[in-house]
């Protein structure tokens, strides 16, 4: 996953939990919340399923063999 997407996606998720918070109080916060991880986990689960990386390069992004600074 790319840092632009990465960061529009934790943007989303930011702006849902904002949301649910603002509206629902803290449980409807914490529903999101968990819904959250458990998709990001589950898409974790899938691309390492289909072949196209790992765990770790779901997180941080492939490694490039390089230093990123």
């Amino acid at each position: 996953m790319g840092k632009g997407i990465a960061i529009s996606v934790g943007l989303a998720a930011g702006i849902a939990l904002g949301f649910a918070g603002a509206f629902g109080g803290f449980n409807a916060f914490m529903i999101v919340l968990v819904m959250a991880v458990i998709g990001a986990v589950a898409g974790a689960a899938v691309a390492v399923l289909d072949g196209r990386g790992t765990f770790g390069d779901y997180i941080s992004g492939p490694s490039s063999g390089r230093s990123d600074r």
